[in-house]
């Protein structure tokens, strides 16, 4: 039994055990505390615990040792601690005051790990969150964005996604301290992407400049790609960047920043096939212009905004002149490659704010908005007729077609989105009865219709 007495018992525990001073000074540590916080008991006898902890839970920490000393035994109080290495440890504290030493006895127990897989679960969820609430990707990467940051330093974290259709890399999400645009660590993006592997990069002598020297030079010290994988392939990359020589980045980020790709990717991949589903219910299959549905959707938009703004909104008709004769003497498909070819040039008519839409058949719909006089749709209108001047090439068959324009004016014509779209409808069908090839406007509400403008050939 004395022998057994005589054994170290302290030495074989996991834990740590750390005696400190009332003033936070380490007088004695056992060997497992630099297991967890990379000191050896030599390097940290004499100096303050408190200098130890993270600084934001240095106030905490002081309060609980302050209610240790008053006699409250303490259970379980966590905390981080900067380690030696700079990584941060988490530690769930026992604590007593021994009154008669007037010393503070304590038993560290390392909970890293089960706070890293706490954060990891709680990454994953909030990415499903994230995936639900947003309505588009820019909307997704803005929720992702500070949920990686929780795990890792991101303050300058991009998003880059391979382009379907050319294989080319485009930046979905950028977000940097120094820079507006993306930098050119595009090679990096280009080999993650090919390889499909995460890549951790530094500057040479990165480690040896100071924050004003790097300030002098901007550009990343330190960079860090995952690529973002899925079923099919890898679909883009997770880019962090450092420019901070005292953050490096380090494998148990890149191991943490892995983990949460597959989530993200997934969630892009959702938000992908969403704003597909979107695109195809909104859009004309054929020639990719807005439907009847986004048109209606759009035009009351604009009408509230009119309203509210005292400004006016125009609807256009438009609809080809004989085009069932092209149909039936050179067939469908070439008809189709004419109604993609006159969506093409009626867009060439329009700001990016108004919207051209195809309702059907020949017939599309133009939503001019924010006008100040009915003068601009009449100008519009002219420059419809205009483009239609010369002839459509339909694989070498050079065909001359023209088109017939109603024109109706919100408020003059209507205020409701039925009364402009069946008044600009009946004035296209005047002018497609008196011969087409011409702009008619609609008739205020006490007069009769009359065309506002034909073409001279006419």
């Amino acid at each position: 039994m004395q022998r057994i007495s005589s054994l170290n018992i302290v030495d074989l525990l996991l834990d740590a055990v750390c005696i400190v001073q009332a003033d936070s000074t380490i007088v004695f540590v056992s060997p497992a505390f630099e297991r967890i916080f990379g000191y050896t008991p030599q390097e940290v006898v004499g100096r303050r615990i408190l200098d130890l902890v993270h600084p934001e839970d240095r106030d905490a920490t002081r309060e609980q040792a302050q209610h240790v000393m008053e006699g409250d035994l303490q259970l379980q109080f966590e905390n981080r601690y900067i380690r030696k290495d700079g990584r941060i440890a988490h530690i769930s504290w026992t604590a007593r005051w021994l009154p008669d030493l007037q010393l503070r006895l304590a038993v560290a127990h390392d909970i890293t790990e089960r706070k890293l897989h706490e954060t990891r679960q709680a990454a994953i969820y909030a990415i499903s969150e994230a995936t639900h609430a947003a309505q588009s990707l820019e909307s997704l990467f803005q929720h992702i964005h500070p949920i990686i940051g929780r795990l890792v330093l991101a303050t300058n974290f991009s998003v880059v996604l391979q382009d379907q259709a050319d294989g080319a890399l485009r930046h979905a999400y950028h977000a940097n301290e120094y820079r507006a645009a993306p930098c050119s660590s595009d090679a990096l993006c280009a080999e993650v992407v090919r390889t499909g592997r995460a890549i951790l990069h530094a500057r040479e002598n990165a480690h040896t400049l100071t924050a004003a020297q790097n300030a002098a030079d901007v550009r990343p010290l330190y960079w860090l790609g995952v690529p973002l994988q899925t079923h099919s392939g890898t679909m883009g990359a997770l880019v962090l960047q450092s420019y901070d020589p005292q953050c490096p980045y380090t494998e148990k980020d890149k191991e943490l920043l892995q983990f949460v790709s597959t989530q993200v990717a997934a969630a892009i991949e959702r938000q992908q096939m969403h704003e597909r589903l979107r695109h195809m219910a909104q859009h004309d299959t054929l020639t990719q212009l807005p439907n009847r549905a986004l048109l209606l959707d759009r035009l009351h938009t604009a009408l509230a905004r009119a309203q509210r703004e005292g400004t006016l909104a125009s609807l256009l008709f438009v609809d080809l002149d004989d085009f069932k004769q092209v149909n039936d003497s050179l067939g469908h498909a070439m008809g189709d490659l004419l109604l993609r070819q006159v969506a093409q040039r009626l867009q060439t008519c329009v700001r990016a704010a108004d919207t051209v839409a195809r309702l059907g058949g020949d017939e599309f719909v133009l939503l001019l908005e924010s006008g100040r006089t009915p003068d601009h749709a009449q100008a519009v209108a002219r420059k419809i007729l205009a483009v239609f001047e010369a002839p459509f090439d339909l694989q070498g068959h050079r065909l001359p077609i023209q088109a017939s324009v109603g024109v109706a004016v919100y408020p003059e014509h209507g205020s409701s989105a039925s009364e402009l779209l069946n008044h600009a409808d009946r004035s296209m069908y005047q002018s497609k009865h008196n011969g087409g090839n011409a702009v008619r406007s609609a008739a205020a509400p006490s007069a009769k219709g009359t065309p506002c403008f034909t073409p001279p050939s006419s």
